[in-house]
């Protein structure tokens, strides 16, 4: 009996004990449900507010950069890399041994053919000078008395007094005494020559350089450092190579009677350095690289370029007049082709399809789409959709010497767009302000120039 009824009080327990998990278990299923569903609420009010202030930054207008379409003439140019060589160059040696007496020029000066650079010591060769010319003397003497002698054998064979041989021997000793008279006028020129080597001048104008050697210092003439470098500057040349495909568009011209004009620029192909034409094209391609090579020459009046000095030469081969061009930065690229953002009137975008053909340094040639006086943006794009509201910047390369579609650059040729710190219709990539070509660049923000090769397109931005 007493089994019974412990068994009566385990049960009540224990169902005790199941009702209390369940209730646990459901208390932890709803508290899950509920922060689920707050969560779930809380996303979406975040993901309202962010798409309400996405079209409220997508209502206010955007800040660009932006230029003109103009219309203008376009120089249409090769690219390629050059070296500066001076027209003529000439290493000044001595061609007498002796002491180097007198430096009569300053290093770094302009001099003229014939001016007097180097002195060395005379003394030596006017000795020699006066010792052949004493020899001519003696020599003159006995040529002269063998011919006396030679006269008087010859009268006296005549008479039948002497011998026919003795006659022939006396003929022969004023022979020779007269060769050595020749000889001895020989070596009197040759001394002469000689004296006047130890005045060295300069063979043709130019700058002479550092001299290499001090007054007081014997000099040879087999000695393999010159005494000082003669380089003429004005005129200069330059020399550069073309890929052998581009050569025939180059001697069609030259067998034209062309002249093609050549502009060098720095080593940053910024600053035009000096304008020129070009002078010839070697005569063989060169089989390991494929170019060839072709001199320029400059007249260099203000000596902006010097021997070995790089720089970027372009070679014009012709000029495009009156055509559309626009900043190359202002293309972009879609899945419908090439675009530009033009603004309008009402400071309001509109994507225009437009077709091109050359593109020159910064500046491209529009073959349809798009006419001079509109404004299209050049930086920024990147932001914009079609019907956005912008903020346009209107000093893009304004002012003279700004821009120049492929010309003179580094304030050479005519701006082609106004917007602010940049010039030229610089190539930039989209939200970034590129280094101008004609102006100011802001300094925290460059960007490559694009070198001017035919056909480039731009690669930025999509459609919207």
């Amino acid at each position: 009996m007493s089994s019974i009824s412990e068994e009566h009080k385990v049960l009540p327990a224990q169902g005790k004990s199941h009702v209390l998990r369940t209730i646990i278990v459901v208390t932890i299923i709803l508290l899950a449900i509920g922060g689920a569903v707050w969560r779930i609420h809380s996303n979406n009010l975040t993901q309202t507010d962010q798409a309400t202030r996405s079209r409220a930054a997508a209502d206010r207008p955007i800040p660009v950069l932006v230029a003109t379409v103009q219309k203008k003439t376009m120089p249409i140019y090769l690219t390629a890399l050059g070296t500066v060589t001076a027209y003529n160059a000439v290493t000044i040696k001595t061609r007498v041994d002796g002491q180097l007496m007198r430096v009569n020029f300053r290093e770094g000066q302009q001099v003229k053919q014939g001016d007097l650079l180097l002195e060395i010591d005379p003394h030596p060769y006017e000795a020699a000078l006066a010792q052949a010319e004493g020899q001519l003397a003696k020599d003159k003497a006995a040529a002269a008395n063998g011919k006396a002698e030679a006269q008087r054998y010859n009268s006296l064979y005549q008479a039948g007094v002497v011998s026919r041989e003795s006659a022939e021997a006396q003929q022969s000793t004023y022979g020779q005494a007269d060769g050595a008279v020749k000889a001895d006028e020989a070596a009197i020129l040759a001394a002469k020559v000689n004296l006047a080597y130890t005045r060295i001048t300069s063979p043709i104008n130019g700058m002479v350089g550092l001299r290499q050697v001090d007054p007081g210092n014997i000099v040879h003439a087999s000695d393999a450092t010159g005494l000082v470098l003669v380089t003429q500057l004005q005129p200069i040349a330059t020399v550069f190579t073309l890929p052998e495909d581009q050569l025939p568009q180059v001697v069609q011209r030259l067998h034209k009677g062309e002249k093609l004009v050549v502009e060098a620029y720095d080593r940053s192909d910024v600053t035009l350095l000096a304008t020129g034409s070009l002078l010839t094209v070697d005569n063989q391609i060169d089989t390991t690289t494929g170019t060839d090579k072709l001199k320029a020459v400059f007249p260099n009046k203000d000596d902006m370029l010097f021997p070995n000095q790089f720089v970027n030469v372009r070679l014009i081969l012709e000029q495009r007049p009156d055509v559309t061009v626009l900043p190359a930065s202002a293309l972009q690229n879609g899945n419908q082709g090439t675009f530009v953002y033009v603004v309008g009137a009402d400071k309001k975008v509109v994507v225009r399809p437009i077709k091109t053909s050359i593109t020159e340094g910064a500046q491209m040639l529009v073959d349809s789409g798009l006419k001079p006086g509109e404004i299209v943006v050049v930086d920024g794009q990147e932001k914009l959709r079609a019907g956005s509201t912008v903020v346009p910047s209107s000093s893009y390369g304004a002012g003279p010497g700004a821009g120049g579609g492929g010309g003179k650059r580094g304030g050479q040729g005519q701006g082609v767009s106004s917007a602010p710190d940049k010039a030229g219709g610089d190539e930039a990539s989209p939200g970034k302000s590129g280094k101008g070509k004609h102006g100011a660049a802001q300094p925290d923000q460059p960007a490559e120039q694009p070198q001017g090769k035919h056909h480039h397109k731009s690669d930025q931005g999509t459609p919207p």
